[in-house]
């Protein structure tokens, strides 16, 4: 009976490898129904169900909610660009660094990002993307889609990633009989993940498309086309398009070929995606703090609509900027209903022509608010948006800097309440549950309400608010007294300066290890970083000289404690330098190479300045040595790194 077992779930599984992945089915759907049937007597009868059996992938009861999981290694979204000028400027960056370096290109699906965990062979569990460190456990979900094995010939721990989709077609018979109608395939892949009930998910009927191995514990891949060769002989299906290109007009060739197919296949998809093939350099370029640096995808043009501005209002951010937001008539664009869409500035409006009353091309691209293209006709009682001269919130008389307006009035409320918000919000202070309309109604109540009061709020301050019952309080008090401890580059970039984010906040902290030391930071000595430029280092230097700014740091300081970054080791056989690694070396990954010379005194720079001391350079080093040697730069190579780490008191 055992080996009768071992035979069905073998063949069935065969089967259905053959059907969900490589869509060519080797016998008929009876023949299938017959085994599968004679697999669940046995199982009913002996009680025992085998891991890999088949009908583990039948939908089971509804799970209370989802655990949050972290992903083994960071899943990072991608830049993207909308022209090719944009896309070719990436595909230079990356050849400046890796001056002979192929790309490829495959397509863009439209769904949601899933990762899957596999450990000795064994599936271990599914989750969605989420931040990108942590998604959400969707495995009771996922077992319900048969386009991914649940045991695999690899045994180590790795983690896969894809889209989660819904077929067109599928979707289409689905609403035939559905009372809920669903608008569009992506909203209803993301919803059939992420149900409670199983069920649910396995009548949707959605499936994985894998591109990406993720993290693997054991071996690496040295290139994107050995990702896709690994996932489908381990039994992932993957979409049947992968080109690799040299040049620009290649890569422009294969993207034109996306676009054109794409219109004649059973899946949506909005755009295509690009990677350096050689993954052995892929550490060598880098990341932000969002993005990977090799990476980039291409989005196609959003759809677009016909539909009639009625007013013009006018918001006001944290700078004091001004951006239009028109409000016209509710149009259907990308399964969802439009009553707003974005100007950039006073001098867009201008530029498009726009008017109320005027009927306009609007376009939407995934969740982004709608932004409006143009104009394409008039009437007789369309009318010119009015250019305001004073703010439309505080009466502040506003100032002009190029096609933008400004109010230099900072207690100016909205301006209050963006400043509070970014100082609350997750990357800066992390006060969880401050929310807009919270900042709001400090802001209605006090007037004024710079960040630094929020450290002396009591519950009898809040205690008026609506909705704010004595849990809430306590809810707002608690995290705000969490918040009182902060790492250095949180802190820099809850501070709210024009053109720092986090990657930015990130590299100060590091350079300068102390929010004193960057107060007193030079331009000169800012520029010298890779992610501060000349605009950015002014601004910098000249938000720490404003005498208002420096009251509110000083005000913060004393709510606040201020995590200075970790020092590294500084006694070892690099004290005292200041590292480069550039190229290839064949014996350590980069990341190991820089712990190796951080643990030995050492601290790593990501790109040749005047500051550095040290050139490492592997195989197909470019233009990092290429600078150190016009530098005079001290430069070793691999096996005087060797020789330093192993004699190190030579």
């Amino acid at each position: 009976m055992k080996d009768r077992v071992r035979y069905l779930i073998d063949t069935l599984n065969k089967w259905a490898y053959e059907y969900y992945v490589l869509d060519n089915p080797s016998v008929p759907d009876r023949e299938y129904d017959r085994l599968y049937d004679e697999l669940v007597a046995i199982e009913r009868e002996s009680g025992h169900v085998e891991f890999d059996s088949p009908t583990k992938r039948v939908g089971g009861e509804p799970v209370k909610g989802f655990e949050k999981r972290r992903h083994i290694h960071r899943l990072y979204s991608l830049d993207k660009s909308v022209t090719y000028e944009m896309l070719s400027a990436f595909l230079t960056r990356v050849r400046k660094i890796v001056p002979d370096a192929r790309f490829t290109v495959e397509y863009k699906f439209d769904g949601l990002t899933m990762c899957l965990t596999y450990e000795d062979g064994r599936f271990v569990r599914a989750t969605t993307r989420g931040n990108g460190t942590e998604g959400e456990d969707v495995t009771a979900q996922c077992l319900t889609i048969k386009s991914f094995p649940l045991t695999i010939g690899y045994k180590g721990t790795l983690e896969v990633q894809g889209e989660a989709i819904i077929r067109l077609s599928v979707l289409e018979e689905y609403n035939k009989t559905a009372k809920e109608q669903l608008k569009n395939a992506r909203n209803a892949a993301a919803g059939a993940i992420r149900n409670l009930d199983p069920r649910a998910t396995a009548e949707r009927k959605p499936e994985i498309l894998f591109y990406n191995v993720n993290y693997m514990s054991e071996g690496e891949l040295p290139t994107q086309r050995a990702h896709f060769e690994f996932l489908k002989k381990n039994g992932f299906k993957v979409y049947p398009f992968l080109e690799v290109c040299s040049t620009d007009e290649e890569v422009f060739a294969a993207i034109e070929k996306i676009e054109v197919e794409r219109k004649n296949i059973d899946v949506l998809t909005d755009g295509a995606v690009i990677k350096l093939d050689d993954c052995t350099v892929r550490e060598q370029i880098g990341y932000t703090d969002k993005f990977p640096r090799w990476a980039m995808a291409y989005k196609f043009e959003a759809e677009e609509a016909e539909t009639v501005v009625k007013a013009v209002r006018w918001q006001v951010g944290r700078t004091g900027k001004l951006t239009p937001l028109a409000e016209v008539e509710p149009v259907e664009l990308g399964g969802a209903t439009v009553r707003k869409a974005t100007l950039n500035n006073l001098g867009d409006i201008k530029r498009k022509d726009v008017r109320i009353n005027s009927r306009v091309l609007i376009r939407r691209s995934n969740e982004v608010i709608p932004e409006i293209l143009g104009s394409i006709s008039h009437t007789g009682e369309s009318v010119e948006v009015e250019k305001p001269t004073t703010c439309p919130f505080c009466g502040t008389p506003l100032s002009e800097v190029g096609a933008n307006l400004f109010c230099p009035n900072r207690s100016c409320p909205p301006r209050m309440v963006a400043a509070l918000c970014h100082f609350a919000s997750k990357g800066a202070m992390d006060i969880e549950g401050f929310s807009e309309a919270t900042a709001t109604l400090l802001v209605e109540k006090y007037g004024t309400f710079a960040p630094s009061r929020l450290y002396s709020l009591t519950a009898e301050d809040v205690s008026a608010f609506a909705g704010f019952k004595d849990k809430k309080i306590s809810n707002l008090l608690s995290a705000i007294e969490k918040s009182r401890k902060v790492t250095l580059d949180r802190f820099i970039y809850a501070l709210g300066i024009d053109g720092v984010g986090k990657v930015a906040s990130k590299q100060l902290s590091s350079a300068f290890g102390s929010v004193q030391a960057l107060k007193g930071a030079t331009e000169e000595e800012l520029l010298e970083l890779d992610d501060i430029g000349e605009a950015t280092a002014k601004t910098i230097v000249g938000w720490f000289a404003d005498d208002l700014n420096a009251q509110e740091l000083e005000k913060l300081l004393g709510c606040v404690e201020v995590a200075l970054p970790e020092k590294h080791n500084t006694v070892g056989v690099f004290s005292g330098q200041f590292v480069v690694l550039t190229g290839t070396l064949s014996g350590y990954k980069r990341s190991d190479a820089q712990k190796i010379i951080e643990d030995n005194g050492g601290e790593c720079l990501s790109s040749v300045t005047k500051k550095t001391t040290l050139v490492i350079a592997g195989e197909e080093a470019g233009s990092k040595l290429e600078k150190a040697q016009k530098l005079g730069i001290k430069i070793i190579d691999e096996a005087e790194f060797v020789a330093m780490i192993s004699n190190p008191q030579e």
